[in-house]
């Protein structure tokens, strides 16, 4: 994230950085990035299983 975010120049207003930080969490660190703890299942496959 912190090196997404610097590459584009920064933010210019606390919404747009909130924004990202959203697009971030959901977009990506969510639906794609596994964990080791989670069994290499994405959060959301995980929390999708446990249901």
């Amino acid at each position: 994230m912190k090196t997404r975010t610097m590459n584009q120049g920064g933010f210019s207003t606390a919404g747009e950085a909130k924004r990202a930080i959203f697009e971030y969490i959901e977009m990506y660190y969510n639906t794609k990035r596994m964990h080791s703890a989670l069994g290499f299942k994405t959060p959301l496959e995980y929390e999708l299983q446990s249901r």
